[in-house]
């Protein structure tokens, strides 16, 4: 098999929520994979291919910061994978530093 993906993927297990843009119904998920173009996450809720969405990644704490960093995405779903993971496009991403939230 012929791999056709222009950019590399990086395996990554990190949290997201993701925002069904028509709607505004929002759910969690964790990404499977991330890449320049686009990520594959796994869903709480299933997800629509075609869907309009928006995403954000939680990256884990760096020691002794007092915020922790996001990547806020757009995005199309572009397919459901069999293991109901789902590949979504990145049209425009922006990295935020959101104040991290005490322990519970």
């Amino acid at each position: 098999m012929t791999e056709r993906r222009k950019k590399q993927r990086f395996e990554l297990r990190l949290g997201c929520e993701i925002v069904h843009v028509a709607s505004g119904l929002r759910t969690r998920g964790w990404t499977k994979n991330v890449s320049a173009s686009g990520v594959l996450f796994i869903s709480e809720e299933r997800v629509n291919v075609g869907d309009s969405i928006d995403y954000s990644i939680s990256f884990p704490p760096f020691r002794r910061s007092r915020r922790d960093i996001q990547l806020h995405c757009a995005g199309i779903v572009l397919r459901e994978d069999p293991d109901r993971a789902f590949a979504a496009s990145m049209k425009w991403y922006k990295f935020t530093r959101v104040k991290r939230q005490p322990p519970a």
